[in-house]
C-alpha cells in the first residue's frame, strides 16, 4: 500500500510538472508566432494568437495545430485602387489544420473562418461623397451612412435643387451584400429630390456604391456581410491559409 501510495504520488506530481512544462511551451509558441505573423504580414500592431487544445507539446510532435485563433485589431487592406487602403476593424479568424515546417519558418491552415468590421466612416469614403448633376439643375452627395436595422443602411443623400440645397437629407434604405469580392451597397427604393424627376440610372451613380476589400491576411475572402450598429460585419473564409512563409 505505500509503494503505491508513493507512485501515485508521483504519478501526480509528474503530471503536475507536464501540464506547468505544457502551459510554459505554449505562451512560448503563441508569442513566437504572433511576431512571425506581425512580420509577414506587415502589420503595424502585434495580433493576439491562441493555441487551443491541450495537450500543446503533443501537437507540436505530430506537426500540426488542431485549432489557432488569431485577432488583429486594425488591419489596413487594399481596395483595388491604387494606394488607397480601408481599414479593417477587430478581424478575429479561427484556423483549423494547421501544419507548419519542423524549423516553424511556414505555417499554413486547411480551414479559416472569422468576422471584422467596417466602420461607416471608412464604407462613406467610397460613396460619391462630393456634389454630382444628377439631373438639369439638381446635385446630390453622399453625407452620411448608418445602421438601418434588420440588416440594411441607412443611406443619407444631401441635394441642392436649382440653387436652393434642400433643409434636411433624404434618406435611403439599401441592402449590402458581397459580390466578387466587393462589398456592395444597393438601394431598395430611389429618393425623391425636391420633386424632380430623375432617371434611375443617374441617382443610382450616387445611391449605389461597392467597395473591394482584398489582401485580407493569409488569403482569406470576404463570405458574408450585413449592416450592424457600428459599420458593416463582415464573414470571411479561406482554405490553405497561409500563416507564415
Amino acid at each position: 500500500m505505500r509503494a503505491l501510495r508513493i507512485i501515485l504520488i508521483l504519478v501526480v506530481i509528474l503530471g503536475g510538472l507536464f501540464v506547468i512544462v505544457d502551459r510554459v511551451a505554449v505562451h512560448f509558441a503563441e508569442s513566437e508566432a504572433a511576431d512571425k505573423l506581425k512580420a509577414t504580414q506587415n502589420l503595424a500592431s502585434t495580433p493576439d494568437v491562441s493555441i487551443k487544445g491541450f495537450p500543446f507539446l503533443t501537437q507540436v510532435a505530430g506537426g500540426s495545430l488542431d485549432d489557432v485563433e488569431v485577432g488583429i485589431k486594425d488591419y489596413q487592406a487594399t481596395t483595388g485602387t491604387a494606394g488607397k487602403t480601408i481599414r479593417v476593424d477587430d478581424l478575429k479568424a479561427d484556423m483549423k489544420g494547421v501544419d507548419f515546417s519542423g524549423d516553424y519558418s511556414s505555417a499554413t491552415a486547411a480551414t479559416a473562418t472569422g468576422t471584422a468590421t467596417i466602420s461607416y466612416d471608412e464604407l462613406l469614403k467610397t460613396a460619391k461623397a462630393e456634389p454630382t448633376q444628377v439631373a438639369p439643375g439638381v446635385t446630390a452627395e453622399v453625407v452620411g451612412l448608418s445602421d438601418g436595422g434588420n440588416g440594411k443602411i441607412k443611406v443619407a443623400v444631401a441635394a441642392t435643387v436649382f440653387g436652393a440645397k434642400l433643409p434636411e437629407p433624404v434618406y435611403v434604405l439599401s441592402s449590402v451584400a458581397v459580390e466578387n469580392d466587393k462589398v456592395k451597397v444597393h438601394a431598395d427604393a430611389l429618393p425623391r429630390l425636391g420633386g424632380a424627376d430623375i432617371a434611375e440610372g443617374r441617382i443610382r451613380q450616387i445611391t449605389d456604391f461597392q467597395q473591394a476589400v482584398d489582401h485580407l491576411p493569409g488569403g482569406i475572402k470576404l463570405d458574408k456581410v450585413q449592416a450592424a450598429k457600428d459599420g458593416v460585419e463582415i464573414s470571411v473564409k479561406g482554405s490553405d491559409v497561409k500563416l507564415a512563409g
